[in-house]
């Protein structure tokens, strides 16, 4: 796996519109509040392309983060939100192309399955991070607890004040913040994968498939009722997926669906956290669930593709130091 350099003021951010349209105040928003930290950014004159719910064309999405990947002026690619499309245009990327040219690269919701396409056809770290334009480009910009671990994993300066080198940064919850619940017992080392739960299970049985041996699994999701996130679990689950896990971190699962339509079995156990428990509370590896990642103001950010070790008896993430190109 590359872990490309992280960020320092005067690095170029370029911001992609890969799903659904982006809103032009938000972006700009998140555009202004990255130059007052000292970045430059770039962004294509059809960024705000509309295409029915997608940011234009298939290949106009393709053709703008591959210009991103390979502009050598570029640092970063930052998409400007999820929704839906990122599926749309994998198989119109050229990965070797985007491993000779790693650049940090972040996001979430739909971006999962950039995420699982890069990581695992570039060997490319990525970072399961806040969109600009539901964070930075939101009135009240990052939660603090949200903006701590967004820098710290993605900026240098604020790398180096909270990772120590031999062993990493523990993300730390404090009060106002989800806290983290542990199942099993033990600790468990591993790469990271995964992302959104609806995303995750529709790359199954595709070439852009999470692999989950021997790693610590990531799942969050938004606005799914119990019988659908049952649903998905059994597909990974039937495709042999949560065998082999070394850990699991199940994040937040937020937005009330209507319980009167979308759950008529009555009891905890067919609840989203009673599915949740059914698939994970005995399966044998340390979990940490109700993580605070995913659609919520606490959004922390983890490098999909690197090594965290979750200790469940604890109750703690720790992300373990990153290796740059050349390192």
């Amino acid at each position: 796996m590359i872990a490309p350099p992280l960020l320092k003021p005067g690095d170029t951010i370029m911001f992609v519109a890969p799903a659904g349209p982006l809103d032009r105040q938000r972006m700009e928003l998140a555009k202004q509040r990255l130059e007052e930290r000292g970045y430059r950014i770039k962004m294509r004159d059809d960024m705000f392309a509309e295409t029915g719910y997608l940011a234009g064309s298939d290949q106009r999405r393709a053709e703008e983060l591959m210009q991103a990947f390979l502009d050598p002026e570029v640092d970063a690619v930052f998409p400007g939100t999820g929704g839906y499309g990122t599926m749309r245009m994998l198989e119109l990327l050229d990965f070797a192309a985007i491993r000779a040219n790693p650049k940090l690269f972040i996001g979430f919701s739909d971006i999962t399955a950039l995420h699982s396409a890069l990581n695992q056809h570039a060997g490319l770290v990525t970072y399961h991070s806040p969109n600009p334009m539901w964070g930075l480009g939101s009135e009240d910009n990052l939660q603090p607890f949200s903006a701590k671990y967004f820098f710290g994993a993605v900026e240098q300066a604020a790398h180096d004040e909270l990772a120590d080198p031999q062993d990493g940064y523990l993300i730390e919850c404090p009060d106002g913040v989800p806290q983290p619940v542990a199942w099993g017992s033990g600790r468990a080392r591993g790469r990271l994968v995964g992302g959104n739960l609806s995303l995750v299970a529709a790359v199954e049985g595709t070439p852009y498939a999470i692999d989950t041996q021997d790693a610590i699994l990531l799942i969050e999701d938004v606005h799914e009722a119990p019988y659908r996130i049952d649903r998905m679990l059994r597909q990974l689950q039937l495709a042999g997926k949560l065998e082999g896990l070394r850990g699991a971190v199940l994040g937040q699962f937020t937005d009330a669906y209507d319980e009167d339509e979308e759950q008529p079995a009555e009891g905890d156990d067919f609840s989203v956290n009673g599915v949740l428990r059914q698939y994970f509370a005995d399966a044998g590896i340390p979990v940490l669930m109700n993580f605070p990642i995913g659609h919520y103001p606490q959004n922390c950010t983890l490098p999909l593709g690197a090594e965290v070790e979750i200790d469940a008896d604890a109750g703690t993430l720790r992300v373990l130091p990153l290796l740059a190109p050349g390192h």
